[in-house]
């Protein structure tokens, strides 16, 4: 993972516990009333359960995500966050991983905008824009 280098934000330490599957480092970066949802441009994918109010649901989703989606992880190809203002960050995230869905190595790039305060994320939005066979 290649963090922004002048401030590591809430979203990037999210996104390192994501990458090492320590599901308990990332909850603890994680409001108890998280906004949290992920979308799919052009991929076919049911995302309607990719969606929670709190961190419970969150962590159904995340356990569906690991069986469903990343069965064998993700790598983190690179990530940069850039800071939009009164807690407010949008970050690139590009990863590599075997998409179960696909039955494939797959790259990603997303696009997420999170909002944070007192260093835990109340709000998370992925936007997948891309999942290319490799």
């Amino acid at each position: 993972m290649t963090p922004n280098s002048l401030a590591i934000f809430p979203i990037d330490q999210v996104l390192g516990a994501f990458e090492k599957g320590d599901v308990p480092a990332l909850l603890t970066h994680i409001a108890d009333d998280v906004d949290f949802r992920i979308d799919h441009y052009r991929d076919e994918a049911d995302t309607s359960w990719q969606i929670a109010r709190d961190k419970t649901a969150l962590l159904m989703v995340l356990q569906r995500l690991a069986q469903e989606v990343f069965p064998r992880g993700t790598q983190i190809l690179h990530t940069h966050s850039q800071p939009l203002g009164n807690d407010w960050v949008l970050t690139k995230f590009h990863q590599r991983f075997f998409y179960a869905v696909q039955a494939r190595e797959v790259e990603s790039l997303t696009w997420i905008v999170s909002h944070s305060e007192n260093g835990q994320l109340d709000y998370f939005r992925e936007s997948v824009t891309t999942i290319t066979p490799i």
